[in-house]
């Protein structure tokens, strides 16, 4: 149950720094903690975790990435662009097909609803997120999935669900996979 990073910060009996508030895009802003023992604490400083830092390396050393899609419990979203600010992506509208064709194809197996929408405008305002960040690096296609269930389990998803999740998630990866290989930019 433990969503946070394991770093130890000198002067904090608390541990970690939550990953999805670690970035360098409106990291500080709202929808972030500056309190260490908060579960989203956002670190001392934007790529400040090594968990995070890898992937900012690879995405920059790489140069070359059309799609990011990150994945998380719970919550049954897709989300894109933006979480730290009201201003909506450069390419909203396009963001904004990709999802309700991707949660179309996702509820097509099971009949699992699946809500899309930009980060601020479909849960809340969450600052120095992963696809905010991926995003202003020039990853158009960025996405991030919050998987089954809407609270009724949360994190503790039974084992029955998690092949049917996958499933269906995968019918949703296949969309954007496609319209990525198809519209290159």
């Amino acid at each position: 149950m433990w969503r946070k990073t394991r770093s130890v910060r000198a002067g904090s009996s608390c541990i970690g720094v939550d990953p999805n508030r670690n970035w360098d895009a409106g990291f500080g802003g709202a929808g972030s903690s500056s309190n260490p023992c908060s579960e989203t604490y956002r670190g001392p400083f934007a790529h400040s975790e090594s968990e995070v830092k890898a992937i900012v390396d690879f995405v920059k050393s790489h140069g070359n990435i059309k799609a990011f899609i990150s994945i998380h419990s719970y919550t049954q979203l897709l989300l894109y662009p933006y979480g730290y600010t009201r201003t909506q992506a450069a390419d909203h509208q396009e963001l904004d097909q990709i999802a309700k064709a991707a949660v179309t194809a996702l509820s097509s197996l099971y009949g699992t609803s699946y809500r899309y929408g930009s980060i601020i405008t479909a849960i809340y305002q969450a600052s120095g997120g992963t696809i905010d960040w991926t995003y202003n690096q020039g990853i158009k296609y960025s996405f991030t999935f919050e998987l089954r269930d809407t609270g009724r389990y949360g994190f503790l998803l039974p084992a029955n669900q998690i092949i049917p999740t996958a499933e269906e998630t995968w019918l949703a990866l296949m969309t954007i996979m496609e319209y990525t290989r198809d519209h290159p930019y």
